[in-house]
Order: structure tokens, then sequence, then C-alpha cells
């Protein structure tokens, strides 16, 4: 399943660069894009296991941008 959602409080490029990484790496995510310039993630996820895979992403944005929301 791919899914777009908007970015709320995403302070730099820098930051969008080490979120994809760290999205990249969770198991069941195919791929992963996080756009500085239109705060936006992009993401391709395993669809059986899409809630847990989503709290995993929401962890691994709050690690490294604590105050970056993602929004549906």
């Amino acid at each position: 399943m791919k899914k777009t959602y908007n970015l709320q409080n995403l302070d730099s490029a820098h930051c969008a660069a080490l979120m994809e990484t760290g999205i990249r790496k969770i198991s069941g995510v195919s791929d992963a894009s996080v756009s500085f310039m239109t705060q936006k993630l992009t993401i391709t996820v395993d669809d059986t296991r899409f809630d847990e895979i989503m709290q995993e992403v929401q962890k691994t944005c709050k690690k490294i941008e604590p105050d970056c929301i993602i929004l549906e």
C-alpha cells in the first residue's frame, strides 16, 4: 500500500533525509520518501502490517524531529 502524508513542523532538509533513511530501515517498508520542500512523506508498506509499521514510522520521526507531526 502506498500512501502520502502531510508533515507539519519539519524544520530542515537534513532532518528530512535522516527521517527517510530511518523509515526505509523499518521492516515492512518497501519504499519511503520525505520531502522537505513539499513537507510530505510518501511511503509504501506491507498492507497486512500497516498500523504496526506506521507506529514505528511515528517513533522514528519523533526521535529525529520531536516537533514533527504526520497528518493524514
